[in-house]
């Protein structure tokens, strides 16, 4: 079932994909591996280019000849084999599209290494991937795409977050605690975990380790 956030409707879609149904506007983050096609998405936000974040089918199966589809540089090759309306967005940039306000965060590591001998990390900063704060009829939703707890998410100020969870590529369960703890949000919602690495587990630990006034919703996930 949805978890409903005054008067958002949220769905969790496995791994980091949500969709939010809300007044005048159907949201979807990063859609993967979808397997229905409605409601038709208005917005679709892709927070960077990689396989599981941006996955043309799912992005087609959802569209409708209005929809605009936002999304930094780096995914633009992989957006535009699905749509043609590409909003491109970058790191403190803002935009706005129908009753959805949108500004990009830039999302990376610190110490997640593809070649640790070398320093290199999944997701280098200066490649230019984001995260996204989304401000839609008075809530707040922040969602932290692929990153560690960054210094530029200590200026987040949201209501919900979505944060990942799942450790390798992404915040560990403590990490991610930390970033939710440091905040405070009212509700978090935990992601990246289920489907290529991680399980409900981590899910779990994270919500062990967060401050007892903030909420955390485990959802299930929907098809």
């Amino acid at each position: 079932m949805p978890f409903t956030y005054r008067g958002l409707s949220i769905s969790w879609l496995g791994h980091d994909s949500f969709r939010v149904v809300g007044e005048g506007a159907v949201l979807y983050i990063d859609p993967y591996q979808l397997q229905v096609g409605e409601p038709r998405a208005d917005v679709i936000l892709v927070t960077h280019e990689h396989f599981d974040h941006c996955d043309p089918p799912s992005i087609q199966r959802v569209l409708k000849p209005s929809t605009v589809v936002v999304a930094p540089r780096i995914a633009k090759p992989c957006v535009s084999k699905a749509a043609k309306n590409i909003l491109e967005i970058s790191p403190g940039e803002s935009r706005e599209v129908g009753p959805v306000r949108i500004t990009a965060f830039p999302a990376y590591n610190l110490n997640k290494f593809r070649d640790p001998a070398r320093g290199v990390v999944f997701h280098p900063k200066e490649d230019g991937r984001v995260a996204y704060l989304v401000e839609w009829g008075g809530v707040r939703l922040f969602h932290a795409g692929d990153s560690d707890f960054v210094p530029e998410f200590r200026q987040v100020v949201a209501d919900v977050v979505f944060v990942p969870v799942s450790g390798v590529y992404v915040m560990t369960p403590q990490e991610a605690a930390e970033f939710v703890n440091t905040v405070v949000p009212k509700v978090a919602i935990p992601m990246h975990y289920g489907s290529i690495v991680a399980s409900r587990r981590e899910a779990e630990e994270f919500k062990r380790l967060v401050r007892p006034e903030v909420q955390v919703v485990v959802l299930d996930r929907e098809i």
